[in-house]
């Protein structure tokens, strides 16, 4: 089993920077492909970065392309999201997503899920 706890959400201007963390336990961040999704109100849940299993490679949605870089910390077990330049339409329920296989940008190829956190950016 692995738990993930998100956290770093927040209300931000336009233009803003946020980073976001989730917390992994139960298996380390290196063993796991990780994602970050993000749902609006009223619409379906988006992919919007991942970061792979065993080479660290990474890829993102166009919507965050040059914004938003994820990362991870071994030695925390940490998954982060660094967005920048924060636009209205990034207001979300951001999650952070593993699994212990390949991952992906379908949000249904990953079995583990935290709670959320919101990121809500004023114009």
């Amino acid at each position: 089993q692995v738990q993930l706890v998100e956290s770093g959400g927040g209300l931000v201007q336009a233009g803003d920077s946020l980073r976001l963390s989730c917390a992994a336990a139960g298996r380390t961040v290196s063993s796991l492909a990780m994602g970050w999704f993000r749902q609006a109100p009223g619409k379906e849940r988006e992919f919007v970065a991942l970061i792979s299993r065993s080479t660290g490679d990474t890829a993102y949605a166009d919507s965050g392309k040059g914004r938003f870089t994820i990362s991870r910390d071994n030695a925390t077990n940490k998954l982060f999201l660094q967005m920048n330049s924060l636009k209205p339409d990034d207001t979300a329920v951001y999650s952070c997503a593993a699994d212990g296989r390949v991952g992906g940008t379908q949000w249904s190829t990953y079995d583990y899920w935290g709670q959320g956190t919101q990121v809500t950016v004023s114009s």
